[in-house]
């Protein structure tokens, strides 16, 4: 039998989030050390060895807007049981999200297979959520990643503060949730990558600073308050926002409009997309400083990514930042209080201002900043390599499925 049948949403060639990129690495890792079969949303038809990568396409009649949010959530759980219409394969199923939370859930009733689930983000953390998807869909998502975790024989969360989360909203035993991080390619990802960096990237300038921005165009990664905060900053210092998917066309249009109105107050601000992967490493090792102005990380791959190329990060103290970002250490945590509701911060001039200051040391000292760049490198190397992160996942599945055979058998 297949060591582990892996569910997600997102895998090559479509990936735009923080948990695809995840479940990319992790099952090629995985594949280097046992047979990993792999069902995701697409039109993947795969065979590598040691892995086997199935697409399930759209399922759901012509008429149903699939673009609409009550659309993608019955998308996905029209998937979802497709996905679970044949026995997996793996003797231990792995789902990664809440779009593939639910065939996970169904897989273990149906097929009695042990359920790893990833808690890559939360639903309630995320309550902006609520007005950009409206609150019937919002509450649909809720209730199949909930229903899915409270499930699981284990549940993966990629920091410890992802871990406090799960336990705070999520009704499951504390030693059924296990810490195993994010990784990064540190092969891919490293500090000579910026040799490699074409000039004129929407009008940006390598020889010159710059700050840079890698997300999505969502209210979780904050790029408000980075835009923000570079109005406190020279003129000559430049901004690189390498800008991936957009939740919804109008927040595409805010981010981008707001980006325009900044670079025609102060100049040097480039506007970069089609980016993914391997192609921002160049730019990772070539900025001056990485900025992560998010209301919401569990585990930051960007963080990451910018580390394992030497560049020092500056993070909001939220999620898992403290974990990766060390004043002193390898950039700079600016304090950061969010609001009631946990979706923006109370003060947010205060967190721009704060952002500036930090921003300021870096560009101010960049022999410091290359000092703490190369601490975080080193960091990644040690604790987020994908190969340690694949050995700790197959580890778990070993426990689980010799609990499943009442045996002590290993998974090797």
């Amino acid at each position: 039998m297949t060591a582990a049948t892996i569910l997600s949403r997102t895998y090559p060639p479509d990936v735009y989030c923080g948990a695809g990129v995840h479940v990319t690495h992790l099952a090629a890792a995985l594949a280097a050390i046992a047979p990993i079969e792999l069902r995701c949303f697409g039109a993947q038809d795969i065979a590598e060895e040691g892995l086997r990568v199935r697409g399930i396409g759209p399922l759901l009649p012509p008429e149903v807007d699939l673009g609409s949010p009550p659309g993608r959530a019955l998308d996905a759980l029209a998937r979802c049981a497709a996905m679970v219409a044949a026995p997996p394969e793996g003797a231990v199923v792995h789902a990664h999200d809440w779009y593939v939370l639910q065939a996970g859930l169904w897989a273990k009733l149906l097929w009695r297979r042990p359920l790893v689930a990833t808690a890559h983000s939360l639903e309630p953390m995320r309550p902006w959520k609520a007005d950009q998807l409206g609150p019937g869909p919002y509450a649909l998502s809720g209730h199949m990643e909930r229903t899915a975790l409270e499930a699981a024989d284990a549940v993966v969360a990629v920091s410890e503060a992802a871990r406090r989360d799960v336990l705070r909203h999520v009704r499951i035993a504390p030693e059924r949730v296990h810490v195993i991080h994010n990784g990064v390619d540190a092969d891919v990802f490293h500090p000579g990558a910026g040799a490699a960096l074409a000039g004129d990237l929407d009008g940006l300038d390598p020889a010159r600073p710059f700050v840079l921005f890698v997300g999505r165009l969502t209210e979780q990664k904050g790029l408000e308050h980075l835009l923000a905060a570079m109005r406190h900053l020279s003129a000559d210092v430049q901004l690189a926002i390498c800008a991936g998917r957009a939740d919804t066309p109008a927040l595409r249009a805010r981010y981008h409009d707001a980006a325009d109105r900044l670079r025609v107050e102060r100049g040097g601000v480039a506007w970069i997309e089609g980016l993914s992967g391997a192609a921002l490493a160049p730019l990772y090792a070539r900025a001056a400083v990485v900025c992560c102005p998010s209301v919401y990380e569990t585990f930051s791959i960007v963080n990451l990514e910018a580390m394992a190329c030497g560049t020092p990060v500056v993070a909001g103290a939220v999620g898992g930042n403290p974990e990766q970002v060390r004043t002193g250490e390898t950039g700079w945590l600016v304090p950061l209080v969010l609001d009631a509701a946990g979706a923006a911060p109370a003060d947010p001039d205060g967190f721009a201002r704060d952002l500036a200051r930090a921003l300021g040391e870096a560009l101010g000292d960049p022999a410091r900043a290359r000092a703490l760049g190369a601490a975080g490198r080193r960091f990644v190397e040690g604790a987020c390599a994908w190969p340690t992160i694949a050995r700790r996942t197959a580890d778990l599945y070993a426990t689980l499925a010799a609990q499943a055979r009442g045996s002590t058998e290993s998974f090797r």
